[in-house]
């Protein structure tokens, strides 16, 4: 099982095809590795990333961002996944789809 300090495993170095993927560990680079892997992982990163970082600290990461950098869609499954509440998450959304950029972004 890999560690904290090394680097990701070949399986999951394609979610991070604009990084040196080399270099990424989660010492280093826990926001950027979390966040890309709750919106774009598939169900092996998803299998990583609980057995690696756990559900107290994937629940504390979106609640600190209040679900920024995630869509809609994928909020919803990590609301289900993690025991969040619902009411919580569609406030989340809520102010996110009242920001210009996400109108602007969404179709």
């Amino acid at each position: 099982m890999p560690t904290a300090s090394g680097p990701l495993p070949d399986h999951l170095r394609r979610y991070f095809w604009g990084y040196d993927a080399e270099h990424l560990t989660l010492d280093r680079s826990r926001h950027t590795i979390i966040q890309r892997l709750l919106e774009a992982g598939g169900w092996d990163a998803v299998v990583w990333l609980r057995a690696h970082v756990g559900d107290d600290a994937l629940r504390d990461f979106l609640a600190q961002r209040e679900g920024r950098g995630l869509s809609p869609k994928r909020l919803r499954f990590w609301a289900l996944v993690l025991g969040i509440p619902r009411e919580q998450v569609d406030r989340w959304i809520a102010v996110q789809r009242a920001n210009p950029w996400h109108r602007r972004t969404e179709r």
